[in-house]
C-alpha cells in the first residue's frame, strides 16, 4: 500500500480553496474538505486511478477530481504526493506542477 504525502503548498491551496467557500457556507468547506481527503486516501490502494492531465502530454502527473477541485499528484516507488490543488475552473499553469515536484 502506498504513502500519501501532502506537500505543503498543496494543503495551503485546499486550505485557500475551503476559506473562500466557507464564505457562504461553512458546512460546504467542510464537506468539501473531507471528500479531498478521502479521495486521496483512496489513491493508497488505487494509485494509478487518477487521469493525465488533458493540458499535459506525456506528463508524469495524474489528477483526480474532487469537484470543484483538481488535485495534481506524483507517483514515485510506495509514495504519492498530493502537488496541487486547483478549482476546475482555472487555468492549469504547467510551471506550478513543476515547481512543486522539486
Amino acid at each position: 500500500m502506498a504513502q500519501i504525502i501532502w506537500t505543503e503548498p498543496a494543503l495551503q491551496d485546499l486550505t485557500d480553496i475551503a476559506e473562500y467557500i466557507a464564505l457562504d457556507k461553512i458546512s460546504a468547506a467542510n464537506k468539501l474538505v473531507q471528500k479531498v481527503f478521502s479521495s486521496t486516501e483512496r489513491l493508497k490502494q488505487f494509485p494509478k486511478t487518477g487521469r493525465k492531465p488533458p493540458e499535459l502530454d506525456n506528463s508524469r502527473y495524474l489528477e483526480i477530481i474532487v469537484n470543484p477541485c483538481r488535485i495534481f499528484y506524483r507517483i514515485e516507488k510506495e509514495k504519492i504526493y498530493i502537488l496541487y490543488v486547483m478549482r476546475s475552473e482555472r487555468k492549469l499553469k504547467n510551471y506550478l506542477l513543476d515547481e512543486r515536484s522539486n
